[in-house]
């Protein structure tokens, strides 16, 4: 395949030489934090939600972190495709004012960004989402401790100075700052454990769902803090990304079937304050039966700038929204040649030889 790329632990890649992958072996997928890079991802997650899990009846637990909570949420309606298209499309679209040369204020985009999310996912829609008879979401946020507990512009920076640095000594070590908050469909608990990192679960109900997404795509001093998600231990929620960045969970526990993983790398970082710890990317034996689908690189070399959509073009096109767009529409419709190269690879069956994860 030109286009994609798909890598898998040691487990998955004796299923895939056995059995290929086949739509009844899926029970967890994943979406990770990311921004912009996900909008590659958009044709890949409306074939495996619209057309190919489809073929199966299996219930699915659908697991995000900010942009990726939104992604997931988008697949439990009775209509992914439609909705995950028009994900793709509202993230393109979004603007927010701002004076020339500057970022837009934090209020300005939680406003904005969340009015988004209470459109697309409130009420009925929100209704659909939690009934969903086929999918389980949970959505991970980042609640704060000590300094980063309560609101404050001061507090957050010196509360992250010290997650940094607690967390350079070790992951478990960021708990001092920040816990993880799991907010899932009450049907059912995630087919794993979560001992890995201090954490909490919360219900997802009508009430908040949409609060719960804003929190786990809130990307600290660009947006607003989240303060007392209804039902949720109180105090400030951020971005899901930065306890999970990856979502470097402990698959392997679970008792059956594989994680089938639409990610824009082949490493699975573990929180966003892990990047620079390059250590930490690497596969460990919880992602034993993962199996990984990412872009090739050759694919990624041809797209604007030879890069995916990310962050940095918001601050380099601040001014620019009309060529920030137009970029990021051709990367999302190249993407499609990643949905191509998977469904000839599952459409046609047999066995599958994957590359060992990185």
């Amino acid at each position: 395949m030109r286009n994609v790329e798909i890598y898998a632990g040691p487990k998955a890649r004796a299923h895939l030489r056995e059995y290929g992958l086949r739509p009844q072996d899926i029970r967890v997928v994943p979406a990770a934090a990311g921004g912009p890079k996900g909008l590659v991802l958009n044709p890949l997650d409306r074939y495996i939600f619209g057309r190919w899990l489809a073929q199966s009846d299996q219930v699915v637990h659908v697991v995000g972190a900010s942009i990726g909570a939104w992604r997931m949420a988008c697949a439990c309606l009775p209509d992914p495709g439609a909705a995950l298209a028009q994900l793709a499309e509202d993230y393109i679209t979004q603007r927010y004012p701002h004076r020339p040369g500057k970022l837009p204020e934090a209020e300005v985009v939680s406003q904005i960004f969340g009015a988004k999310i209470v459109q697309r996912l409130g009420g009925a829609l929100g209704q659909a989402v939690l009934s969903s008879p086929r999918y389980r979401l949970h959505v991970f946020t980042s609640h704060g401790r000590r300094l980063l507990h309560r609101p404050g512009r001061m507090r957050a920076a010196i509360g992250y100075l010290g997650a940094y640095l607690s967390n350079a000594a070790s992951r478990r070590a960021l708990g001092i700052w920040l816990e993880r908050v799991v907010f899932s469909d009450p049907r059912d608990e995630l087919p794993f454990p979560l001992a890995d990192f201090r954490s909490q679960r919360v219900a997802l109900n009508e009430g908040n769902l949409a609060p719960a997404i804003l929190a786990s795509c809130t990307i600290p001093f660009a947006l607003q803090a989240v303060q007392d998600v209804p039902g949720a231990p109180p105090g400030t929620y951020w971005d899901g990304g930065i306890t999970d960045y990856h979502l470097h969970l402990n698959y392997s526990a679970m008792s059956e079937g594989l994680v089938l993983y639409p990610h824009f790398q082949p490493r699975i970082v573990p929180g966003w304050l892990d990047k620079a710890w390059h250590k930490r990317h690497r596969a460990s034996g919880h992602l034993d039966n993962l199996v990984v689908l990412s872009p090739h690189p050759g694919f990624v070399e041809r797209l604007p700038n030879g890069k995916l959509p990310d962050r940095q073009d918001f601050r380099d096109l601040r001014d620019d929204d009309v060529g920030r767009e137009r970029i990021w529409r051709v990367a999302l419709a190249e993407s499609t040649r990643l949905a191509e190269d998977f469904a000839r690879v599952v459409e046609r069956g047999g066995p599958i030889d994957a590359q060992p994860l990185p």
